[in-house]
């Protein structure tokens, strides 16, 4: 996997709390809001063994002039929800569903990155009132389905077992010594990864592993914009034209690179993003846009 660049300093990152989801636990959330008028809310949720800032450092930023902005740490990731029930991308697709109740904040644009993407997807399918479109970015509606995803997915079994069944304190801090040297992250953002509950990450990679979509997706009735990594080896781009081709979205973005787009500065995703979620809520409020496909050449 390509390293990543350093994300934007963490001094310009949104105000940040932690909310109680009744009856689920407490979760962080960024929040980034014009004041007292009303503008369309974008849900951002991260990708697999991330955070809400390490996938959206550089995001916040460039959607803060359009939309108000809610991002939120997944159970088991960074400051997310603990709990000793099995992760299921279904419950996050609930966490998601109670912040938004909790803000008051619906109808949103979801926005899903990697895994988040399944979530997002399962937003909409359990709680369709809430959302009003869905940007799907370096993601799928399948993520096993050859030899080597098994043998990953396998792994994943037993590293969750092992996590579960031992403390897992030491086998976090050597994950995130990886990560952090392979990514140059700065200190504060590295050290959320060593929050993570590396059970439940682990366990999310198994649901990952489970997770297809393509029979009920294709029955979506929001508008949906699509971000695709024209050189991604963690989620193939041909699953990711594969799922554009069977959604007739909005606004589909080609950029070039791999998984880590969307903390390298020039990259274009930022650009992209905001032309995704514009699009999204343009036609959730309008006669729906031609869809638009923007090249690689042209995002760059």
């Amino acid at each position: 996997m390509e390293p990543f660049v350093q994300p934007r300093p963490v001094a310009l990152l949104p105000a940040g709390r932690v909310v109680e989801l009744p009856g689920r636990g407490a979760t962080f959330v960024r929040e980034l809001r014009s004041g007292p008028l009303r503008r369309p809310t974008v849900v951002l949720l991260h990708g697999w063994a991330a955070t809400a800032d390490l996938n959206w450092a550089l995001a916040y930023a460039a959607l803060g002039p359009h939309f108000d902005v809610v991002a939120l740490d997944h159970r088991g990731h960074g400051r997310g929800i603990r709990t000793e029930d099995r992760f299921t991308l279904e419950a996050c697709a609930d966490d998601v569903a109670a912040l938004v109740h909790e803000l008051g904040a619906g109808p949103v644009v979801v926005v899903g990155y990697s895994m988040g993407g399944p979530v997002a997807q399962l937003v909409w399918r359990r709680h369709p009132g809430l959302v009003s479109g869905l940007v799907l970015c370096a993601t799928a509606a399948r993520f096993c389905d050859s030899p080597r995803d098994r043998a990953v997915f396998a792994a994943a079994r037993g590293a969750a077992v092992v996590a579960r069944s031992r403390p897992t304190r030491m086998a976090g801090q050597a994950v995130t010594s990886a990560v952090v040297r392979r990514r140059d992250l700065p200190a504060p953002l590295s050290g959320r990864v060593a929050e993570h509950d590396w059970a439940r990450v682990f366990e999310a990679a198994l649901a990952l592993g489970g997770f297809d979509s393509r029979r009920w997706l294709r029955h979506l009735d929001v508008p949906v914009a699509v971000i695709t990594t024209l050189s991604d080896r963690v989620v193939p781009t041909d699953r990711q034209l594969n799922m554009a081709g069977s959604l007739h979205p909005v606004s589909h973005s080609i950029l070039p690179g791999g998984h880590g787009v969307c903390l390298r500065t020039g990259s274009g995703f930022t650009t992209a993003l905001v032309r995704a979620c514009r699009a999204v809520h343009t036609a959730a409020t309008s006669v729906p846009a031609p869809t638009t496909t923007v090249t690689a050449a042209a995002a760059a």
